[in-house]
């Protein structure tokens, strides 16, 4: 007998409101493909609820669910002979732990490396001969290590500073490791060293020249070619990033002449065969790919529609596939042969509304915001400033459910670039030393203006919200700008700058020590300036803080910090902790936060 109470899964899907579909609907990332075996290949999906590892046979069409842990999966690494998937086994989120490898064709776990205690990890490089890997740690006490793993052999170190450093690649025939380090203690920009498997250093490159120059350099990958010294890397040479290869044997570098032909940073990848190069171009909160012909050096652009390309990898026949969105419309993998690459079955993400850029002038250059205004609003709307984390990185013209949820209720949106974001030059990204939170908080103060001037925003009911490094905003800005808004709502945020510092995992620590220019202990009215303890009692707006219990970038105990400040003060807030780290990836528990963020808005902002 069919039911007609609504208690069927079409009924609930159909009584589900869009802003949670989109949350629900199955997801899957681009597919990682093992070098040796391309019919093998990994990828992520929530299609259980819960983000988790799921290997994917392309000759039989098979897809099995690799990893099942309750706060779920999203670290791993698939190897180049396609017989292992390695995975980061942590606990509830909290980011240290060890790898452990699982068979392709499923089979119990186990401990890839034994004898390789605990830690944060830093990179991971597995051979093609299925017995070698190398391994990078982090720890409070050790700093950082890189490790040299034979099947059968204790590993062996091969590297070790008390600074940030991490595995960058392995060659293709296993005799060289490119390692990224900061040494120089500059966090924010790495220099590279090649190393033999013993552990002696090939080459150097160092474009900071010993940490005087702001200057980064980044591991793209060595060539897929049987004793190819390549290496394809990153650089900032140019005031952005960009490609070229530089030859470890021979010292020599070869610059790709991109720049003179495409705005915005540039990175890459080699296409299979080594002849040619995938380039992926980031411009002004959009993206697109190009192929790169070594030989002849044509570019020729890759069809892709307008939006954002989140990851591109070239197959084997020439082909290459792409995880794109629009602020518009779901994520999906294609291919440039054509179609959907991964097609998850299942409920279908409903879309959202296109972005509009818009230019505001702010005290350190033009700012670019993304904006969108709920679907037959017109006039001054109630308006959401949804701040990025990062701070390096940057919101794009890509699909976000949670924007899309606040304009389903009525909220226009504002995403703004700020000084530190990507993508706008390395000037503007490294823009934050010393004045940290200060400086991006100028930038969003000028688009609030334009918001409120331009007649799109009503002045009396702005939210300030984002998560991690926007949280931190969010708090910093309801401190230093108490009325400019009337809603403050932070994710896993830094609250108490000096405490997050002391409980924080080492390479954040090292971050901090860069942009603030010392420890709390060295630079203190530094981190006093930034911190949004500092002036919490000047916070006039309700307060809404989410936080993970476990989580290792904004700890906990900084956190309750703050709230006891708000506490005694009688303050308008209230707090929520989820056993999980820097977020959750639990399709539910990511849905009861925003249901708790809208209810807060709808009680506390003004009618």
């Amino acid at each position: 007998m069919t039911e007609t109470n609504g208690s069927t899964p079409q009924a609930q899907t159909r009584s589900m409101p869009d802003w949670e579909k989109r949350f629900r609907a199955p997801r899957v990332s681009l597919p990682d493909w093992a070098e040796d075996a391309p019919h093998r290949s990994l990828f992520v999906s929530n299609a259980t609820g819960t983000y988790e590892l799921y290997a994917w046979d392309r000759a039989t069409a098979e897809q099995r669910q690799v990893t099942d842990r309750a706060n779920g999966t999203t670290d791993g690494v698939l190897a180049p002979d396609g017989e292992w998937i390695w995975w980061f086994d942590d606990k509830d989120g909290d980011e240290y732990g060890v790898w452990r490898r699982q068979p392709f064709d499923g089979g119990p776990d186990e401990e890839a490396v034994p004898g390789l205690a605990p830690s944060y990890p830093a990179g991971l490089a597995i051979g093609r001969d299925g017995r070698t890997a190398v391994v990078g740690r982090s720890t409070d006490e050790d700093g950082s290590t890189i490790h040299l793993s034979r099947s059968g052999t204790d590993p062996v170190v091969i590297y070790r500073h008390r600074e940030s450093a991490g595995v960058g690649d392995l060659s293709h025939d296993g005799s060289l490791i490119a390692i990224e380090h900061t040494e120089h203690g500059d966090a924010m920009h790495s220099a590279l060293r090649v190393l033999r498997p013993d552990g002696t250093t090939v080459a150097e490159l160092d474009d900071t020249k010993g940490g005087t120059v702001e200057l980064g350099l980044e591991v793209l990958g060595f060539a897929p070619v049987e004793g190819d010294t390549r290496l394809l890397i990153g650089h900032q040479r140019g005031g952005r990033w960009e490609p070229l290869v530089w030859d470890v044997a021979s010292g020599e570098e070869t610059d790709l002449g991109l720049a003179a032909q495409l705005d915005g940073d540039l990175s890459a990848e080699w296409y299979p065969d080594g002849s040619a190069l995938l380039v992926a171009h980031s411009f002004e909160a959009r993206s697109e790919l190009y192929r790169y012909e070594l030989g002849t050096r044509e570019l020729e652009r890759l069809r892709t529609p307008r939006g954002t390309v989140s990851g591109a990898t070239a197959r084997p026949d020439g082909s290459v596939e792409y995880l794109w969105s629009s602020a518009a419309e779901a994520p999906v993998v294609r291919s440039t042969a054509g179609g959907a690459v991964l097609d998850p079955p299942g409920l279908r993400s409903p879309g959202s509304l296109p972005v509009e850029d818009v230019w505001v002038e702010g005290p350190g250059g033009r700012v670019h915001a993304l904006v969108q205004r709920p679907a037959g609003v017109r006039g001054p709307c109630p308006t959401v400033f949804d701040i990025h984390g990062g701070p390096t990185w940057h919101d794009s013209d890509a699909f976000a459910a949670g924007p899309a949820a606040w304009l389903d209720h009525g909220y226009a949106v504002i995403r703004i670039n700020y000084r530190g974001s990507t993508g706008y030059g390395r000037a503007w990204t490294d823009a934050l030393k010393h004045r940290v939170g200060l400086i991006e908080l100028e930038d969003i103060a000028a688009v609030r203006e334009w918001a409120v001037t331009s007649g799109f925003a009503d002045p009396a009911r702005l939210i300030l919200t984002g998560g991690s490094w926007g949280g931190y905003l969010t708090l910093l800005g309801l401190g230093t700008q108490p009325d400019a808004w009337a809603l403050g709502i932070a994710a896993v945020p830094v609250a108490d700058y000096v405490t997050a510092y002391h409980d924080e995992m080492e390479a954040l620590k090292a971050m901090d020590r860069t942009l603030l220019g010392g420890t709390p202990e060295e630079v203190p009215e530094r981190f006093e300036a930034s911190s949004p303890l500092t002036y919490v009692d000047a916070v006039k707006a309700p307060v809404y803080i989410s936080a993970g219990v476990n989580d290792p970038r904004c700890p906990i105990r900084q956190i309750d910090n703050y709230v006891k400040r708000l506490q005694a003060r009688g303050a308008v807030h209230e707090v929520y902790r989820y056993d999980a780290g820097h977020g959750s990836l639990v399709v539910d528990e990511r849905i009861k936060q925003v249901r708790l963020e809208l209810d807060f808005a709808e009680r506390h902002l003004p009618r």
